[in-house]
């Protein structure tokens, strides 16, 4: 599985990142037999964003460290070296550009965007 990070550099511009997660058979609930999981990270909070089509956020750093899991409609980032990038439904992107310029967002397409967000220990 790969999901995008996004994150800013020791200059504060903002970069994408294509990462590939491995996952190893784990004994995760047994008697069930073993299943494949990746490394875990600790989280503090969850919760659900929802915003409408049309929706934009001007340059912004987030506010956490962050996962967000695309559940429906389709959102575009672009970050400061220019990349610009569309996240649909099943995407996962790790969100850690906490300083610098940040990233622009925009809702696209004719759908809200609905997603999980994971908030990560900093």
């Amino acid at each position: 599985m790969k999901y995008t990070r996004l994150y800013a550099d020791e200059n504060g511009e903002s970069h994408f990142e294509d990462v590939e997660l491995e996952f190893v058979p784990v004994d995760f609930a047994p008697p069930a037999p073993a299943v494949n999981v990746s490394a875990f990270a600790a989280a503090t909070r969850f919760g659900f964003l929802s915003a409408p089509p049309g929706g934009y956020g001007d340059w912004h750093p987030t506010p956490k460290r962050q996962v967000f899991f695309y559940l429906s409609g389709e959102m575009e980032a672009k970050v400061s070296d220019g990349e610009v990038r569309r996240f649909g439904i099943g995407s996962v992107t790790l969100v850690e550009d906490t300083k610098g310029k940040g990233h622009t967002s925009r809702v696209v397409g004719t759908k809200d965007v609905l997603l999980a967000v994971v908030q990560l220990e900093d």
